[in-house]
């Protein structure tokens, strides 16, 4: 239910607008004159304000005016028995939303405020857009050395293609944000990038969360359901940890690559698909296929574009950024001010072995953060670099 504030010195007026307002299911606070207004304004959360001109105190204008300056970003409908052409102007100037002579006419009171309702979630949508653009933005490839240089290179060379790309590298090195990035970067980043975790979803489940499945083709599918072949359509299909893929799926994968056609398990029918698929491993697939537990010709149809991503080891100039950033993230996600790293501790940090890669140095800050009372965290706190 949208909350008003009403703002007026007449306690007349007041009473009539909150009683017709009220009548038409919105919440309704009053303030007698414009320091009670500002007073509320900033302890409470408003979806529009209905503010009298003329008051003693402070104006409808001053009120506007300071609201603005708090960054208060609720739209503003001014009324006032005195309306000019010049004090209306005014107050537009000011950021109202909106100018109604008093007594206002109740039709063209509702519409001034829904349309302002309109647009305050409008700018709360957009509010949250940009938040989650900058969410997004954050999940970035991190780091200024000559690996990572020659990675952003390849990333902006190869995600404007269909190629299929095959991203190698260790558990923790960042083979996700190579997919997206990749995925960004090509023309299929107004459609989703759907990811899928072939190692963490059982053989005898993998194909249906591949292509599908109708109903009843197994004791659990009490409804057919779409495959992630078929959820990204249009996008990118990310396969992670694509080496610990089922021989049985890999056949069903390599066809669906070949012929751009899915079939749903315990389907007959043919599902065209328009995917651009890429993969990744922490495995050495030539090995793989050696050993039998890969498809020699999945293997090519997957590696048109080989990408690997450098362990954090190799990368050790990198871990000063990475910090910096895992440190803003941490506060971000914390609600709390960004802590910092000691030169030393930096120098510290550079000395492990890094078996975990990216993801091990990510938790190795937070616990930092966590367990140092200080805003400088110093060298001798590295003792909780240790698991």
């Amino acid at each position: 239910m949208p909350k008003i504030l009403l703002v007026d010195d007449e306690r007349s007026i007041r009473s009539t607008l909150k009683e017709i307002l009220e009548y038409e299911k919105y919440t309704v606070e009053e303030a007698e004159d414009g320091e009670q207004a500002i007073e509320k304004l900033i302890t409470h959360k408003y979806d529009a304000v209905l503010c009298d001109i003329k008051m003693p105190k402070l104006t409808g204008v001053e009120v506007l005016e300071k609201a603005k300056k708090l960054d208060i970003q609720t739209p503003f409908i001014m009324i006032s028995a005195h309306g000019t052409i010049e004090l209306a102007v005014e107050a537009t100037k000011m950021g109202a939303f909106n100018f109604l002579p008093k007594p206002p006419d109740l039709n063209r009171l509702l519409i001034t405020l829904r349309n302002a309702l309109e647009k305050n979630e409008l700018v709360e949508e957009t509010k949250e857009l940009k938040k989650k653009i900058v969410k997004v933005q954050t999940k970035t490839i991190v780091g200024e050395s000559q690996a990572i240089q020659k990675l952003k290179e390849t990333i902006q060379k190869v995600g404007p293609t269909e190629a299929r790309v095959l991203i190698t590298g260790p558990n923790g090195s960042g083979k996700e944000l190579v997919a997206r990035g990749i995925h960004s970067a090509s023309n299929r980043n107004s459609k989703p990038i759907v990811e899928v975790n072939c190692a963490a979803i059982p053989a005898e489940l993998i194909e249906s969360e591949l292509f599908g499945h109708e109903k009843g083709s197994f004791t659990s599918a009490i409804k057919q359901r779409k495959g992630k072949f078929e959820v990204a359509d249009g996008g990118t299909l990310f396969l992670d940890e694509i080496g610990d893929m089922s021989l049985s799926a890999q056949a069903k994968v390599l066809r669906a690559l070949q012929e751009n056609k899915i079939t749903r398990v315990g389907g007959e029918k043919e599902i065209k698909v328009n995917v651009r698929v890429l993969a990744a491993t922490n495995k050495n697939l030539k090995e793989e296929i050696e050993k039998g537990n890969f498809r020699e010709d999945l293997y090519h149809r997957l590696s048109v574009i080989l990408v690997k991503v450098p362990p954090l080891r190799e990368r050790l100039d990198d871990i000063p950024l990475l910090a910096d950033k895992f440190l803003q993230d941490i506060a971000n996600e914390y609600g709390q001010a960004k802590k910092e790293l000691s030169l030393e501790a930096i120098e510290e940090l550079k000395n492990n072995p890094w078996t975990g890669n990216v993801r091990e140095l990510r938790n190795v800050v937070e616990r930092l953060v966590i367990m140092s009372d200080q805003k400088i965290i110093a060298e001798d706190v590295l003792q909780y670099t240790e698991a």
